[in-house]
């Protein structure tokens, strides 16, 4: 197994981070067959494949405001204002995503992206682990 492990600045703000690039060059470098995992090591923080650009991502921030908003609401109090939303967020967004790769290139669909999800905005600094796990011979 290959593995990287990516450090991204996201800010300090609900964020969306497209990693389809360093994805894919991540297992061009392979040549070969298997799966690729993105993995975030982060509470707070969530892989999604999704269309990325024509208002998508603006909609998928939007729609996570409305169903997880930004309130007093939430038990977990540490942090700013809301920021309980913040660890319940995963369990809609998981924080991996495993994707076929053949002949090292990674198999989305034509408008399919890989992103950082990140409503965290008290941790402005993240880290994606990718693997590529080969396929048997």
């Amino acid at each position: 197994m290959r593995t990287k492990l990516l450090d991204l600045h996201t800010g300090g703000s609900e964020s969306i981070t497209d990693l389809t690039g360093m994805c894919r060059d991540f297992v061009a470098e392979t040549g070969g067959d298997g799966l690729l995992h993105v993995f975030v090591p982060h509470a707070t923080a969530g892989v999604a494949i999704i269309e990325l650009g024509a208002g998508s991502d603006d909609d998928l921030l939007a729609a996570l405001r409305d169903l997880l908003p930004p309130d007093d609401r939430w038990r977990h109090k540490h942090g700013s204002r809301g920021h309980g939303r913040d660890h319940v967020m995963p369990a809609f967004i998981p924080p991996y995503a495993t994707v076929p790769v053949v002949g090292g290139r990674v198999e989305l669909g034509t408008w399919q992206s890989i992103a950082l999800v990140d409503l965290n905005g008290d941790n402005p600094d993240r880290q994606v682990r990718l693997s590529f796990l080969t396929g048997a011979a």
